[in-house]
């Protein structure tokens, strides 16, 4: 009897084997198809910034105040520095600590602008910041890597800025220039341009998530690590906008506060897949950015609220 009972067990075990097995290879079956897009991630995100950026409208620029903006972008450069301090702390690899280094030094979300006007907060500022931060990165992402992680990871600052200006400075600078020369005609298809925006968003995001499949079935700690570095960075740039705007007009300070704490996860991930980081500097992107959209519609959900 107990010889059955064994083989019974053996035969049971070898059984959910298989089936794991099954499902583990209908999953990468799955994966790989979207991991063919992975050459294509610098159009994908040219794509997406210029379709975003058709939605901004230049005559914003003027509203804003001076001092006001120069803070919120003295802070911005600081995120990457939070995000290299915080890698560290948790002892993460080069590959992991190269993708919070370029997540800090990347652009504010895209949608910033949105959710600061669902916030009732000062869009034109939020749009500001981003239009200067996405020039700015030309300088400042080349710059912080080279800095942060020359000594640790292979680094090609020439191929980082040949695909800011592909997919990001060149896209936002001719939407922004579009929609000023024809202000009417752009307009009219701003939900539109947000759609492919997304569309955009996922199929990166498919794009990164497929390449990291099997570090996040298999992530265990390090996974944990990357989702606490993520919590962290993202909460550590909400408060640094909150309190260094303490000063600032009630619309002013909730632009402040998601501009800094918000980072576009999209833009990161895809610069990390184009620049030739290691697969695995993708990661914290895809997990920041589902960190990101609970917590920022959380606090616009608060920040309405209390107006």
């Amino acid at each position: 009897m107990n010889v059955i009972g064994v083989d019974y067990a053996a035969d049971k075990k070898n059984t959910n084997d298989q089936t794991t097995h099954r499902q583990i290879n209908r999953i990468d079956g799955v994966y790989p198809s979207v991991a063919l897009l992975t050459p294509l991630s610098t159009p994908i995100l040219a794509i997406m910034i210029g379709a975003v950026s058709l939605t901004l409208a230049p005559e914003r620029f003027r509203q804003i105040r001076g001092r006001t903006l120069l803070t919120i972008l003295v802070v911005q450069t600081g995120m990457p520095l939070f995000a290299f301090a915080i890698a560290r702390m948790l002892a993460l690899s080069p590959a992991l600590t190269a993708g919070f280094v370029v997540l800090g030094a990347v652009t504010p979300e895209l949608v910033t602008p949105t959710m600061t006007e669902l916030s009732g907060g000062d869009t034109a500022l939020a749009t500001v910041v981003l239009v200067l931060v996405g020039l700015g990165t030309l300088v400042l992402v080349p710059g912080v890597v080279t800095l942060f992680l020359s000594a640790s990871i292979a680094v090609d600052p020439v191929l980082i800025v040949e695909q800011l200006l592909l997919a990001v400075v060149i896209p936002m600078t001719l939407a922004v220039g579009a929609r000023y020369r024809w202000p009417d005609r752009i307009g009219k298809y701003d939900e539109i341009y947000l759609s492919v925006s997304g569309l955009m968003v996922i199929l990166i995001i498919g794009i990164v998530a497929a390449a990291n499949a099997s570090l996040v079935r298999d992530g265990g700690a390090v996974l944990l690590l990357v989702a606490v570095g993520a919590v962290v960075l993202n909460s550590t740039g909400y408060a640094a906008g909150w309190l260094i705007s303490r000063n600032f007009a009630r619309g002013e300070r909730i632009a402040a506060t998601l501009s800094i704490g918000m980072r576009d996860f999209a833009v990161a991930a895809a610069l990390l897949v184009g620049a030739g980081f290691p697969t695995a500097a993708t990661l914290p992107a895809v997990v920041f950015g589902i960190v990101e959209m609970v917590t920022s519609a959380g606090l616009a959900k608060w920040f309405s609220r209390s107006a």
